[in-house]
């Protein structure tokens, strides 16, 4: 079998793959991303994603390369990553009682064959309406800082949810159901 490379350094997609069994190794994309793109959150989740495995494979001949990126959307908004307690509190505010996508684009390719397959996985989480004294609070532990949208779903935020329609794991930062379909194609199988 090829050796398998995840082109992120995601301590969350790390994880995430492991869970499957595979051996792999982590190598750091250094494609930039240009979040500015006049795309549609779908199109642009799968587009840097692809870029994303194509700068890896420049380098490694013969393998198979994962690749994801991972965003919050409202609407056709992407939602960054808050760097301070003012803008955390702009953007829970902003997402307060509604829903918002998760968006993970992935691409899998073997760079021996120079095939690809590029994917995107969309889950709805449904944030309650929240207090100020909720959105104060939350931010005092600093956990909204540098998370897209203002929340982890993995930790603390996940009080803050009400529903999830969708892949847990595409949340997460890696939809692993489809990842182990997409690789069946590449003659990886995880089961």
């Amino acid at each position: 079998m090829k050796k398998i490379i995840l082109a992120s350094t995601s301590p969350r997609r790390k994880e995430l793959l492991e869970k499957t069994g595979l051996k792999f190794e982590i190598v750091s994309s250094d494609y930039e991303e240009d979040m500015c793109l006049k795309m549609k959150p779908l199109a642009l989740a799968k587009f840097l994603s692809k870029g994303k495995a194509e700068a890896v494979a420049k380098k490694y001949k013969n393998h198979v390369i994962i690749a994801a990126d991972t965003f919050v959307a409202l609407g056709d908004e992407l939602l960054g990553k808050p760097h301070t307690a003012s803008e955390a509190e702009k953007m829970l505010r902003k997402i307060s009682g509604k829903a918002v996508s998760i968006i993970t684009g992935y691409t899998v390719m073997d760079t021996s064959a120079n095939k690809k397959i590029s994917n995107v996985s969309e889950a709805k989480v449904h944030i309650k309406k929240l207090t100020a004294e909720e959105i104060r609070n939350y931010i005092k532990t600093k956990e909204p800082l540098d998370k897209a949208g203002a929340f982890a779903i993995q930790g603390l935020g996940a009080v803050l949810i009400k529903k999830i329609e969708g892949d847990f794991f595409g949340i997460v930062g890696l939809p692993l159901y489809d990842l182990a379909q997409s690789l069946k194609k590449f003659g990886v199988k995880i089961i």
